[in-house]
């Protein structure tokens, strides 16, 4: 990255829990500059803007914020995500809206909001897909589109801003975090499943945004070595 690496300043989507939480701290612990959006702030008082990602405006309007108070990024990091397993037409529409709302539109706007400042800093962006990204399961049109979304948007972006500013995909699998806590049984990792620590998740992440310029990881899986969602 162009920047100052002893103080790069990277907003970090749903960075007040989960994976993005860690990589907040993780960047913390380095001596960055972490920037959070969510709709909590951070428990740790990591500067933050409080903002719904499923609202486009409402996101766009959040980033020139941060842009005035704390000047041009070096990084993107989309993490927020969301999802409630349902069968298309059995639960509400608007929350099968809200899902693609976060996790695939949040992310574009973000990301619309933020390039000329990452364009200026030759900077990097991390995109969060899923292994749903990647392969469909019922129950989950909502969260499948708007991964496979992301899936294909970051890869079109690569090509897009090809020399001038980095594009990660980021495919995890499953990791311990709050993400499964509120389903029913039947919708989450069978017992014994091997999930990764979002901290190890959160290193990698840093090691992609630790290349230098011209030097890229164009996507990356990282997954439990016994879980079963991929490939």
């Amino acid at each position: 990255m162009a920047s100052d690496p002893s103080r790069r300043r990277v907003l970090i989507t749903g960075g007040s829990s989960g994976l993005g939480a860690a990589v907040a701290e993780a960047l913390e612990n380095r001596g960055d500059g972490p920037i959070v959006l969510d709709r909590r702030p951070p428990s740790d008082g990591t500067p933050h803007e409080i903002v719904d990602l499923a609202d486009p405006t409402a996101t766009i309007d959040a980033v020139q914020r941060v842009l005035t108070d704390h000047g041009d990024l070096d990084a993107v990091v989309t993490c927020a995500g969301m999802d409630h397993p349902a069968a298309l037409g059995e639960g509400s529409f608007s929350s099968w809206q809200q899902i693609v709302g976060v996790n695939l539109l949040g992310t574009a706007a973000v990301l619309h909001a933020a390039l000329p400042s990452l364009r200026k800093r030759q900077g990097h962006i991390v995109t969060v897909a899923s292994t749903l990204g990647q392969r469909a399961v019922d129950h989950g049109t909502a969260y499948c589109a708007s991964k496979f979304g992301v899936v294909g948007f970051t890869r079109s972006l690569m090509a897009e801003l090809r020399g001038s500013v980095g594009v990660t995909l980021l495919t995890p699998g499953g990791m311990d975090t709050a993400f499964f806590d509120e389903r029913e049984e039947r919708f989450r990792p069978p017992p014994g499943t091997e999930l990764l620590a979002p901290s190890i998740v959160a290193d990698n992440i840093l090691h992609a945004l630790d290349l230098p310029t011209g030097c890229e990881i164009r996507e990356l899986v990282i997954m439990g070595s016994s879980e079963g969602s991929w490939p």
